[in-house]
């Protein structure tokens, strides 16, 4: 990651920061704010770092940030437990994990496939990939096994298929695609050198402009779930929520897709 990664974020979460919720609210007597959220000497007050070192490190000027100095940045900045991380890979905290072993699908991941039966749900990994999925996917949205390998992606799919089989429900377009930002951009912190994930970035930013914003904004806090229409060949218009779980201390995703209960959707599942 360019130091320009690291202060373009510091620079959009200290101005999207309200004055008042860090305590900086503008009173009686006061001169007005002319930029938003806080300034940065604000910031390097409450971080205690000196001034000029912060703005440094917002024009791209300064060199790595210390672990300790990224904590009080991560503080000051009231940042969450997803940006603290997002934070700590930009700065270099993360080894890149280009020359490790492949990931290993969890085998609680697989038991728990079996397990959902007439639930449709896959597993992804860190970069999207879909690499295991039950028999309810297969007959909702498509069999992943006639799928090239290097198609075989949620995001990717999610391109090829909006508008013929699955799109987000009108008021959750933004979401889904900010949820899709959120989650490569952890990816890129993981595979650095990967350059199809690169590719895969740069082809969703250029179709969906809600991704491409969400990319910009560093929009790393997760988003469990999504409103999906789902126009099945057989079933008709289906509403379905899809919902993703994350197995701890992996790199691997459930998502499901399940219907609220009573409804023509929740019916036409049970008929999968």
């Amino acid at each position: 990651m360019s130091g320009q990664e690291l202060a373009d974020f510091l620079r959009r979460r200290r101005e999207t920061l309200r004055p008042e919720a860090a305590g900086r609210a503008h009173g009686p007597g006061q001169r007005a704010r002319r930029t938003p959220g806080l300034r940065r000497e604000e910031v390097a007050a409450r971080a205690q770092v000196s001034v000029s070192y912060y703005e440094r490190l917002e024009q791209a000027r300064a060199s790595r940030p210390s672990p300790q100095v990224l904590d009080a940045l991560a503080t000051a900045l009231q940042l969450t437990g997803a940006e603290r991380e997002h934070l700590a890979g930009l700065a270099g905290q993360i080894l890149p994990r280009a020359h490790r072993e492949p990931e290993r699908i969890p085998a609680e991941a697989r038991a728990l496939l079996d397990r959902l039966g007439a639930i449709p749900a896959y597993v992804v990994n860190s970069r999207q990939d879909i690499v295991a999925w039950n028999r309810a996917a297969v007959a909702l949205i498509t069999d992943f096994g006639l799928v090239p390998p290097g198609e075989r992606n949620a995001v990717r799919l999610a391109l090829r298929l909006t508008g013929t089989l699955c799109a987000a429900a009108p008021e959750a377009e933004a979401t889904f695609a900010r949820q899709s930002a959120s989650q490569l951009r952890t990816a890129v912190l993981k595979h650095p050198a990967d350059r199809a994930l690169a590719e895969l970035i740069n082809e969703f930013a250029a179709h969906d402009a809600d991704f491409a914003a969400g990319w910009r904004d560093h929009d790393v806090r997760p988003i469990t779930a999504v409103r999906k229409r789902v126009n099945h060949p057989a079933l008709g218009e289906l509403e379905l929520d899809r919902t993703t779980l994350l197995f701890p201390g992996t790199g691997h995703t459930l998502v499901m897709y399940t219907a609220e209960p009573g409804s023509s959707s929740a019916a036409a599942l049970e008929r999968l």
